[in-house]
């Protein structure tokens, strides 16, 4: 098995993208924005939606499971 650490900045960076899956939020959001790829660390994710951001933050679910549960914790305003 090769040694991630020790393979290009390609493959190391892919190792560090997992797939979420973001629940709750407008019933209007589309299926194609609740599921996406970003990087490993991402606890909180912002969505621009219809003048606004929906916010996700990750569950408590163990990290290993994929896909990763986000889920709606509010909404906001974009400053105009």
């Amino acid at each position: 098995m090769k040694d991630v650490s020790q393979a290009d900045p390609v493959a190391r960076d892919a190792a560090g993208v997992i797939d979420v899956v973001l629940e709750g939020g407008p019933a209007g959001l589309p299926a194609d924005l609740r599921s996406r790829r970003v990087s490993r660390a991402e606890k909180k994710i912002k969505i621009v939606y219809y003048g606004g951001y929906e916010h996700f933050e990750r569950g408590t679910a163990a990290a290993t499971v994929e896909p990763v549960v986000f889920r709606w914790t509010g909404r906001t305003r974009i400053a105009e």
